[in-house]
């Protein structure tokens, strides 16, 4: 479906380059945005000094890209932050809320075991709403709306949900109750329910139904938790009577932390889809813009996430482990093979929905061992005809049945979800 609506891929020489990325790709009212390491553009070396400084340069690149699009930074959406030290949230907070002054957009802070550059402390990815649309749509100004609730906690750098077109992002929500500020006192299950009591009521907040998350994102800080947020998972998803009649859970994607803020034990963020839009889109779009959930059997199944949720014009991607969709077992040994056989999970997802790999616009990748990644270029390249898409790469400690890899991703879709055409 690549030739309805063009994919906009651009990069600017005032911040980093990478062949194996492209710094921003548009497509329909949204551009994602590579993660930025500290990187000087014109030396195209490492920033030296402390995390104020490289959190400085991850923002200024950030800020470059942004305009060379002809984008100003109130346009970002939502902003990732992946820290080596969960305590330099102090100081990245300080030069954090000097770039975007009032204007917050949603947020996630977490601690990973590893970045792609040694000696990287930071490291950060963003999403901006793209108001004038890629080609053959027509420019449209839109606004973006920020909104907080009192039901769930509120946090001076970042905003609950920021709706734009037909997506709202909502913030990393940690297990905090809203009435006393606090971490929820309690084991993993009741920090999972409170994340996710958080969430509902953020959505409550803007007329919004659970069910209408497309993904979610679990950061953990023990793997071995899994089984347990998975128990207090299934009883918020689904939600409704029309999701149980269809089974509908929202694609997902379960990354481990080496911390988390207030040393929490889980923490979530969601995509969520915007039936309604932002003005000057009319409200009686809203219930006419279906969730399209789409499970291939020549990928893994997963009761608890669909392999691909489409609405408007994004299909989000569950991660995908090395996992052999016809044997259900992780067969492939080594990096190489596990990198190949994610993206042919990826491909064939993509493929059952009559897309091709260059529909992709944003690629996640984590790694166990970072000094993993020239062997899983080496294979990535290899998957992609034309322009790359916009990537992140994370080193973590461990990954679900243990693999050295995992690969989400999000794909335009150009012929949208009915009633569009």
């Amino acid at each position: 479906m690549s030739n309805i609506i063009i994919k906009n891929s651009r990069n600017t020489k005032n911040a980093p380059q990478d062949t194996l990325s492209t710094q921003s790709v548009a497509f329909s009212h949204y551009n994602n945005i590579s993660a930025q390491l500290p990187i000087n553009p014109v030396t195209g070396a490492l920033v030296h000094g402390d995390i104020t400084a490289q959190a400085q340069q991850c923002l200024e690149n950030i800020a470059a890209i942004i305009k060379s699009i002809g984008h100003v930074v109130s346009h970002v959406v939502k902003i990732n932050i992946f820290l080596k030290d969960i305590s330099d949230m102090v100081a990245v907070n300080t030069v954090y809320a000097d770039f975007f002054e009032n204007d917050f957009p949603t947020r996630v802070v977490v601690a990973v075991a590893a970045l792609p550059m040694d000696g990287a402390l930071v490291q950060m990815d963003a999403l901006i709403s793209n108001g004038e649309g890629t080609q053959p749509q027509a420019p449209c100004k839109l606004i973006k709306m920020a909104r907080n609730t009192e039901n769930a906690p509120q946090d001076t750098l970042s905003t609950q949900t920021v709706a734009f077109s037909h997506y709202n992002n909502v913030s990393a929500q940690l297990p905090i109750d809203p009435v006393t500020g606090k971490i929820t006192t309690g084991d993993i299950k009741e920090q999972a329910k409170q994340c996710l009591k958080n969430i509902k009521a953020i959505l409550e907040s803007i007329d919004v139904p659970l069910d209408d998350i497309v993904k979610i994102n679990v950061y953990l800080k023990d793997l071995a938790d899994i089984d347990a947020v998975n128990e207090m998972y299934t009883t918020f998803f689904p939600d409704s009577a029309i999701a149980r009649a269809v089974a509908y859970v929202p694609a997902r994607t379960v990354i481990v932390a080496s911390d988390l803020p207030m040393n929490a034990l889980v923490q979530m963020d969601a995509v969520v889809s915007h039936g309604d839009g932002t003005p000057p889109q009319e409200v009686e779009d809203r219930h006419g813009i279906v969730i399209k959930a789409n499970n291939t059997e020549n990928a893994p199944l997963n009761a608890l996430s669909t392999q691909t949720v489409a609405f408007s014009h994004y299909n989000h991607i569950s991660a995908q482990l090395p996992i052999n969709s016809k044997t259900g077992t992780l067969d492939a040994s080594n990096i190489k093979e596990q990198t190949e056989q994610c993206l042919n999970n990826i491909k064939a997802i993509v493929e059952s929905i009559n897309h091709v790999m260059d529909d992709i616009v944003k690629v996640n990748i984590q790694l166990k061992d970072i000094t993993d990644l020239n062997a899983v270029n080496d294979i990535y390249k290899t998957f992609f005809n034309s322009d790359l898409p916009a990537r992140t790469v994370i080193g973590v400690s461990a990954i679900p049945m243990n693999a050295l890899i995992q690969i989400d991703a999000v794909v335009s879709n150009a012929e949208g979800t009915p009633p569009q055409k």
